[in-house]
């Protein structure tokens, strides 16, 4: 697993300090529970990402934090996905991550545009206002401009620090204020995005998203073909009207980031839309991939990316785990 906010709290690999498996062949854990132990190889490592394969996971110790002392959102609105891109990759060499940054694309950003509720006066004059200044003062194409939108956590120094830092290095890329309440929009519309593809099945709308890590210089080759291949099996397949299809980078490293692929189209009229969805779904996968992209981020591998392991992971490692699964489950 990896949160939204894992840049200040970790990845699910950074906060278990212990954890319980319970094997046919008996109990897997570490007698004690320790911040970072040195003994080579760690048994309980095993258990990250196991979905099950070894046994029950049964208790865990993990790291709690204080509730944080300040929390701020913010949101920047730039050009377009290249320079919003380059924004975020001088943001992590400059040492001021916030808890959550996040860019979507245009498409995703007028898709949440399209989510709000009506409107009332005052916003109606707000967003002319912002809409002006943005196309007319600054001269940004409505079909390219992109967002990002930031939570901001910690002691009040160190908040203080990161807002001051993400202002000034979003100016150099030609960033505009968002402001506060769209961040923190833009931040709780991830929970209502959970909901939209049950929703939208009712009008014949089917999807589902792609998780990857991809190293920073393969995210526009990443995107662009993804892109390319979903037009070409819709025209292939012969579905309706256009598919959506929009990347957003949720989590940044210092090598790469985690693209989330939303991708979708219309099923309406489509013979065994169920058969067609699979096959573009294990295309897209596969583009992605082809690409410099990984088998997953953080969504597992499970059924339906098992025939990208062998792309993944060396014979001699299959072979490897292979072994592992017949010891510590001999009966399967």
């Amino acid at each position: 697993a990896s949160g939204m906010k894992k840049n200040r709290y970790g990845n699910i690999e950074d906060i278990v300090e212990k954890v319980t498996l319970v094997t046919p062949r008996g109990v897997v854990e570490h007698r004690m529970s320790m911040p970072r132990v040195s003994m080579g190889i760690e048994p309980q490592r095993l258990v990250f990402g196991s979905e099950g394969n070894l046994g029950i996971i049964t208790r865990a110790v993990i790291l709690v934090h204080r509730l944080p002392e300040v929390k701020r959102y913010a949101s920047y609105v730039f050009r377009d996905f290249k320079t919003g891109t380059a924004f975020l990759y001088d943001l992590t060499r400059a040492g001021a991550i916030p808890a959550s940054i996040r860019l979507v694309d245009n498409t995703q950003f007028r898709f949440g545009q399209a989510l709000k509720g009506r409107p009332t006066s005052k916003d109606k004059l707000v967003s002319r206002i912002q809409q002006t200044f943005l196309l007319n003062v600054k001269g940004f194409d409505p079909h390219e401009l992109v967002a990002a939108t930031i939570v901001m956590e910690g002691a009040a120094a160190e908040v203080d620090y990161q807002e001051a830092t993400i202002k000034r290095i979003a100016a150099r890329h030609g960033g505009v204020s968002g402001g506060a309440h769209n961040g923190q929009r833009g931040y709780m519309l991830t929970y209502a995005i959970a909901y939209i593809r049950d929703f939208l099945t009712d009008y014949h709308i089917i999807g589902e998203t792609y998780e990857t890590t991809v190293p920073w210089s393969n995210i526009h080759e990443v995107c662009e073909a993804v892109a390319k291949r979903a037009a070409e099996m819709h025209h292939e397949f012969g579905l309706p009207g256009r598919p959506y299809v929009s990347p957003r980078i949720t989590q940044v490293y210092h090598t790469g980031v985690c693209i989330y692929f939303t991708h979708g189209f219309s099923a309406k009229g489509a013979k065994a839309p169920d058969e067609v969805f699979s096959a573009i779904e294990h295309e897209m996968r596969a583009t992605i991939m082809a690409h410099g992209g990984s088998i997953s981020h953080h969504h597992g591998v499970g059924k339906l990316r098992r025939d990208f392991v062998p792309q993944t992971l060396t014979p001699a490692s299959v072979e490897l785990l292979r072994e592992i699964k017949e010891a510590a489950d001999p009966g399967n």
